[in-house]
């Protein structure tokens, strides 16, 4: 009786699973890099990445606001809502 075959019915049905695995970790790993080095991740920190730093909340307001994206009222309601939000002496 031949109880060892070499398993070659396994690795059949096993391989294409590694192997989609692993090409979805490559293509993971590329958009996490991408993502990464352009910027457009959240981060861990308060505010947003531009540039090579974070901005604070207030920073991004006021540039939202000086490229026209927001207009004056939305800007001083924001800026209120901000402000009672902000950690210290009020």
């Amino acid at each position: 009786m031949r109880y060892w075959d070499g398993g070659g019915w396994v690795w059949m049905a096993f391989m294409p699973l590694v192997w989609i695995v692993l090409i979805g970790l490559v293509v993971w790993a590329v958009f996490y890099l991408v993502h990464r080095s352009s910027g457009t991740g959240t981060g861990t920190g308060t505010g947003a990445r531009h540039g090579y730093r974070w901005e604070s909340p207030q920073e991004i307001l006021d540039r939202r606001f000086a490229s026209g994206e927001i207009d004056a009222d939305a800007y001083a309601e924001a800026k209120k809502r901000l402000a009672e939000h902000q950690p210290g002496p009020k």
